[in-house]
């Protein structure tokens, strides 16, 4: 049996990953649709970066409420990838992926400076690959 995480969580099922799941894919096809990608200088480059941060997040909820049953609540975003750690095969991976994408958000939602295109091009990765991560973990829950 898994022990219970530390910090604020939230009880949930399978019904809720795939609430989660489904968040977790619309933002990051708007992400992707946001992203401007023929314009050279990336003009919605933070926007698309924020919307794949909410991408990520939702696909950690998903990942969590379908392994562990139970999802992160705090504040720190770092705490949901402390609990994708937990989630095996794969959860170390992922939330070295959370943590990156995280590592983003700051400059992403709040900064004055625009991100570039590396920048950009690694928040979509690491959204990227927590969505294809949450979709393993669902299929191995049902």
């Amino acid at each position: 049996m898994m022990t219970r995480a530390s910090g604020r969580v939230q009880e949930c099922g399978t019904r809720e990953a795939r609430q989660r799941m489904g968040h977790a894919r619309l933002h990051l096809e708007v992400a992707d649709l946001a992203s401007g990608t023929s314009d050279a200088d990336l003009e919605y480059g933070p926007v698309a970066a924020s919307i794949a941060i909410l991408a990520g997040i939702a696909a950690a909820d998903a990942a969590c409420c379908a392994a562990l049953g139970y999802r992160s609540r705090s504040e720190n975003h770092r705490d949901a990838a402390d609990l994708l750690a937990k989630i095996e095969p794969g959860g170390k991976a992922a939330a070295r992926a959370m943590r990156r994408l995280m590592g983003l958000k700051d400059s992403a939602h709040y900064g004055f400076l625009s991100l570039g295109p590396g920048e950009f091009k690694q928040a979509m990765r690491q959204a990227t690959d927590l969505v294809e991560f949450a979709e393993e973990v669902l299929l191995r829950s049902q």
